[in-house]
């Protein structure tokens, strides 16, 4: 069985924390056909917290348009899964948490690590845009620590890349303002096994 997962030409890391980056998450037809689709009328939910505001959805909530099925099919998950465990040399879970994200201008994440003890320990992000220009804001910054001057990293949006992040005490990352355009992102979270009981 065919797969549209790419993941091509990883770049990786093991610090501040191990992650992953990549500039071809899919299949360029399937990744247009993602992103055309969440231009539409999907239920996006605006979600407030204390260190960030977006729109987002569950994909296991939807009713997924048949071309794009694969997203959260079982062959689809466990291609995703084991790239991961390969990469990050864990054990996950099967079934992750999968959503959208959606950001418009004047929103951002702030600062934050995601760490939870006993919740998802691994994510990947596919970004999924039309040709997005530093000016747009919406990059994704990595941290060396809490302090925001600490950056370790930035990364631009660019459409169909992918980064994939261990979710530690350490993962400090941010996405900064959006200033023009909107900004699409799918998100697979993974439970580590031997960390989540």
């Amino acid at each position: 069985m065919n797969t549209p997962l790419m993941l091509t030409a990883a770049e990786v890391s093991s610090k501040p924390f191990p992650y992953f980056v990549s500039p071809e998450a899919l299949q360029p037809d399937a990744s247009q056909s993602i992103l055309a689709w969440l231009e539409t009328d999907v239920p996006w939910q605006l979600v407030k917290t204390d260190f960030y505001e977006q729109f987002e959805f569950s994909l296991w909530d939807v009713r997924l348009p048949r071309s794009l099925n694969f997203l959260r099919s079982p062959f689809f998950l466990t291609s995703i899964k084991k790239r991961l465990e390969e990469v990050f040399e864990v054990d996950l879970k099967d079934h992750p948490d999968i959503t959208a994200h959606r950001l418009i201008p004047g929103q951002r994440i702030r600062l934050h690590n995601d760490f939870i003890p006993g919740a998802e320990t691994h994510r990947l992000l596919i970004q999924l845009n039309n040709g997005w220009q530093d000016e747009n804001g919406g990059l994704l910054l990595f941290f060396h620590s809490d302090d925001p001057a600490d950056i370790h990293k930035i990364f631009r949006p660019q459409h169909n890349s992918a980064v994939g992040f261990a979710l530690t005490q350490n993962s400090y990352h941010a996405v900064s303002t959006i200033h023009a355009g909107t900004r699409f992102t799918l998100v697979y979270s993974f439970i580590e096994r031997s960390g989540g009981g």
